[in-house]
């Protein structure tokens, strides 16, 4: 059975400490001990070490940047606070302090290397450090919001208004039938590339519903929602996500793609999907482990009936 707590960017996450958020004493005295961890992100990019974990600094992390903004993301197994720094974007790792101890590197594909700790605190980090950036004036007044809360909050400096991360909840669904699965691409894709079709849950309905009406949008296979099946979720921080995964019997077949969603569609039979998922298709691949429709693919693909 498929777990969410197991997915890659949620597995093994720290103690959130919310309780911690409010206390700036504490907060402060948290950054200097010995035992703190520091990651640091560039425009939302990681600093990556060479064997493809995080570059994990203590206290000292603050020489680096010292005005960089900072969040606190919680504490580790042993009780060790966890914060991340977001550097500069003109920040340069030639000639700086921390020259030579790491990369940054693209998300996506660090990620897919990461312990499952690291991986979880770059993704929240990231979301954060990505509102933050997008969010830095008030919606009620266009007043200047100030970072509260060790990076969980804005609020307004004019007219107080308090402004809270979002996360944008997305159904991504796998339609089946008479032993085929929908895949889809886009045709910004590498070629040979598919995955499981996907797409934002609007106001007013539920992810069920969601992920059938995408399907009819994108693909025009019409399904039930109250017949999709949960696989999982994942948190996806680009920029801030929640994927929730499902599986749908499709009650018709006949593909009609939206051309502004998808460059093509097409069933595939479960023997041919096995092959993808161990990489041996001639000519299709799919998303890696990282990628929670990689997880949807492979409960289907596994499956007998």
């Amino acid at each position: 059975m498929t777990n969410s707590n197991d997915i890659p960017l949620a597995a093994k996450p720290i103690d959130r400490a919310a309780h911690r958020r409010t206390d700036e004493a504490w907060l402060s005295a948290a950054f200097q001990q010995t035992n703190a961890l520091v990651l640091l992100m560039r425009d939302g990019i990681p600093l990556v070490a060479r064997d493809g974990g995080l570059v994990w600094m203590g206290p000292e992390a603050a020489r680096v940047s010292p005005a960089a903004p900072r969040l606190f993301l919680g504490e580790d197994k042993t009780g060790a606070p966890v914060f991340a720094l977001e550097l500069p974007a003109k920040f340069d790792l030639a000639g700086s302090l921390i020259e030579g101890i790491g990369d940054f590197a693209d998300f996506r594909q660090a990620a897919a290397r990461m312990p499952a700790m690291d991986a979880n605190c770059a993704s929240t980090a990231r979301s954060l450090f990505l509102w933050h950036t997008s969010h830095g004036y008030c919606a009620k007044c266009g007043g200047r919001n100030a970072v509260i809360d060790a990076g969980w909050k804005a609020q307004c400096g004019l007219c107080n208004a308090e402004h809270f991360p979002r996360t944008d909840p997305v159904a991504i669904m796998l339609a089946v039938k008479d032993g085929q699965a929908l895949v889809g691409r886009q045709k910004f894709w590498p070629a040979g590339f598919m995955s499981c079709l996907a797409g934002f849950c609007e106001p007013g309905e539920t992810i069920e519903q969601a992920a059938a009406r995408e399907l009819f949008e994108e693909a025009g296979i019409v399904c039930d929602p109250a017949q999709a099946e949960y696989i999982a979720c994942q948190p996806w921080p680009f920029p801030s996500s929640l994927m929730m995964g499902f599986i749908l019997p499709a009650q018709t077949s006949e593909i009609r793609i939206d051309s502004a969603e998808l460059e093509s569609a097409r069933w595939i039979p479960r023997s041919e999907m096995r092959e993808i998922l161990a990489g041996k298709h001639a000519e299709l691949f799919c998303p890696p482990p990282s990628a929670i429709a990689y997880h949807i693919l492979k409960v289907w693909a596994d499956r007998d009936d």
